[in-house]
């Protein structure tokens, strides 16, 4: 065949390709930070499995769960560099990128999980979602971390005096850590996969987490006694690199968006059944399990609370504290 005729036919398969919609394939690498027992990590699943069969395979998803790309913080700055594509982070993580995420984590706002979660869904993620596109990242899902608590190796925790003194990690979010400290505790920051190591070597007495975390991630071999302080809510919002998202055909994206939305709807549903059989299980573990009053520890908060809305902005917080007073109305 001549020159002239391949190219010919070459450019025949071409129009014929184009004119087919046929599409090479995408894979998209979805990086998270539980284990693979994580109600986040079965909802991951399902969201890859969803959009490979609804794509036909034109978009796959490679998950890498566990912290196997880094600490959270590590795969939310590479998500926005392009490196991963998809990322389930907090509004904690958010806030390095826009002060607004800041003030979603004010310590003990929400009365339960059914207001938290009418807070989250409602205007709030239309105030949210273009401060992420600035940022390099689309909002494609709100996902649920869940109510905070707090974990030690010393003494149960009744009372606000209890922390006092104790050595305690939290994650590098002002949030948790002005919370903590307003309680007198010696906080310390240490990224997530060195914690049980930490934990167990006494370098810290104690952490706060969500139930499903501290039962995935096993700190119950580590901490005698678990308080369930309830002190901050996180969400989780599902995002994904904006360059990577406007290579997507306006189909794919539909089909990303609501599988996002429905797997942060699973998240949800896991764990909220999973919750009380689970702190059933960290009492048959051996942890000593006390439910404080809350109002000391609410009260506690004013350090910081005037430290988080020095962070995020008072225009932030008030805007927040506007959500939520709209969302206990409902």
């Amino acid at each position: 065949m001549t020159n002239k005729y391949l190219a010919l036919a070459v450019g025949a398969c071409v129009v014929m390709l184009a004119a087919s919609g046929a599409r090479a394939e995408t894979t998209l690498k979805f990086g998270h930070y539980n284990a693979e027992s994580h109600p986040m990590h079965k909802a991951a699943v399902q969201f890859k499995e969803n959009v490979e069969k609804r794509t036909n395979g034109a978009v796959k998803i490679q998950i890498y769960p566990n912290n196997t790309l880094g600490s959270p913080p590590e795969i939310l700055e590479q998500t926005r560099n392009g490196v991963v594509d998809i990322a389930v982070p907090t509004s904690g993580q958010l806030d390095k990128y826009d002060k607004a995420f800041a003030a979603l984590m004010l310590p003990f706002v929400f009365d339960d999980i059914d207001h938290a979660r009418r807070a989250m869904d409602g205007a709030m993620l239309q105030w949210l979602t273009p401060l992420a596109e600035k940022s390099g990242l689309e909002i494609i899902g709100v996902w649920e971390y869940g109510f905070r608590n707090l974990t030690n190796s010393k003494h149960p925790i009744t009372s606000p005096d209890d922390v006092k003194g104790l050595k305690i990690r939290t994650p590098p979010e002002i949030q948790l850590s002005a919370a903590m400290a307003a309680l007198g505790a010696n906080v310390q920051k240490i990224g997530f996969p060195e914690l049980y190591l930490s934990l167990s070597q006494g370098v810290v007495d104690g952490e706060e987490n969500p139930i499903a975390t501290i039962w995935s991630a096993k700190f119950y071999e580590v901490q005698k006694h678990l308080a369930l302080t309830r002190h901050t809510y996180q969400a989780i919002y599902q995002v994904v690199n904006l360059d990577t998202w406007k290579k997507l055909t306006p189909e794919q994206q539909k089909i990303l968006r609501e599988e996002g939305a429905a797997a942060g709807k699973l998240t949800r549903q896991l764990l909220q059944g999973e919750e009380n059989g689970l702190i059933d299980q960290l009492k048959a573990k051996g942890m000593q399990v006390t439910t404080p009053d809350l109002k000391p520890f609410k009260a506690a908060m004013g350090p910081a609370n005037a430290e988080i809305a020095k962070y995020a902005g008072p225009d932030n917080v008030a805007k927040f504290q506007k959500y939520v007073e709209e969302a206990q109305k409902k």
